[in-house]
């Protein structure tokens, strides 16, 4: 559960603290690939949640969602068609979907934890 917090603070420290200026040709590549780390980011946490967060699964499907990503932006370039569109619908779903289990998953905990401090 610890690298996905710590990669995200990483992050936005080393944003903060730089200067770094993103032409306007490459902003599309950069919204997926924030929009993949953030969608991976959720679904590390949703699958702690869940008992099922396997580091390995974690980090491959970070990489592999944003060179996806990149790659179908790419694509659409060179083809004249704003396929990264595709890519921030498919994860935008994703993202709104981990956030929804991730709200269930809390809840139930919760309740479970209310009913067993009402019995003692």
């Amino acid at each position: 559960m610890w690298l996905p917090i710590f990669g995200l603070l990483v992050g936005i420290t080393l944003g903060l603290l730089t200067d770094i200026k993103i032409s306007a040709e490459y902003a599309n590549y950069l919204s997926i690939a924030i929009l993949a780390a953030l969608d991976t980011l959720v679904g590390g946490i949703r699958a702690h949640l869940q008992n099922i967060y396997d580091e390995i699964v974690f980090v491959s499907g970070f990489f592999f969602n944003i060179i996806l990503a990149a790659s179908l932006a790419f694509l659409g370039v060179h083809l004249g068609v704003d396929l990264y569109l595709a890519a921030v619908f498919a994860f935008g779903v994703r993202l709104f979907q981990n956030i929804a289990v991730i709200r269930r998953v809390i809840l139930t905990k919760w309740s479970l934890y209310k009913e067993k401090t009402e019995k003692n």
